[in-house]
């Protein structure tokens, strides 16, 4: 008579919290909030450009060589973007499968509409989309040079002057800086909210801070393409 040596495994803590929605949204929101920080150092480095060609140049360099001689060339700028890939799917991931068990658990339209919401609210999976898409666009035209005719490596500031003086350049950057806005506008108060941050208390504080970082991070990128189109950047 064969024994049965199977035993019945518990899932891990981490499988355990993948598998719930609040697991995922504390996913979504950490994933978020590094995504945010990057985005402030980026939006900074960008802002160089008002500063000419050699400053800019000499910082896009610098991203390369950053943690020299502990780190090799590129070496930090790599760990850089695995981190930031990981950030991405994650968020994406996680942000799709809500999404999912939101729609299973409304099969039916609701009989009474809810308040309507926010236009930044009822814009965030769009937004979200869109932000995906661009960020695809944005790789294949200033870092690799793909879909960038006359893109010259190692010459930053003339390829970002060149994709500005294009009007599709220029509606595809405006379009994803304004969802970027709306994005992180409800996605900060979001994930504090996952977190705990946020209370009664926090809650006008936090809002604040969120249209804030919004309006910031949105005049900064879309600072750099309107300087190039009004000449101020050439």
């Amino acid at each position: 008579m064969a024994l049965d040596t199977r035993t019945d495994r518990r899932p891990s803590l981490a499988a355990t919290l993948w598998g719930s929605s609040v697991g995922k949204k504390t996913v979504m929101a950490v994933s978020g909030l590094i995504m945010l920080l990057y985005l402030v150092v980026h939006m900074l480095g960008n802002l160089k450009i008002f500063f000419g060609a050699a400053e800019f140049n000499h910082y896009a360099h610098w991203l390369r060589v950053v943690g020299e001689p502990f780190m090799h060339e590129e070496w930090t700028l790599w760990l850089v973007r695995v981190v930031l890939l990981a950030a991405v799917v994650a968020h994406a991931t996680s942000a799709y499968q809500l999404s999912r068990r939101d729609i299973r658990a409304r099969p039916g339209k609701y009989v009474h509409r809810k308040p309507r919401a926010s236009y930044a609210t009822r814009t965030m999976r769009w937004g979200g989309i869109i932000l995906g898409l661009f960020l695809v666009w944005h790789l294949l035209d200033l870092t690799t040079g793909t879909v960038h005719a006359g893109f010259r490596p190692g010459h930053p500031y003339q390829n970002v002057v060149d994709t500005f003086s294009t009007w599709y350049g220029n509606v595809i950057y405006l379009v994803a800086m304004v969802a970027l806005g709306l994005h992180v506008r409800h996605g900060f108060w979001s994930a504090a909210q996952t977190l705990g941050v946020g209370s009664r208390a926090r809650d006008r504080a936090l809002k604040t801070t969120a249209n804030a970082l919004a309006l910031v991070l949105t005049v900064g990128f879309v600072s750099v393409p309107v300087a190039v189109m009004t000449g101020v950047v050439s």
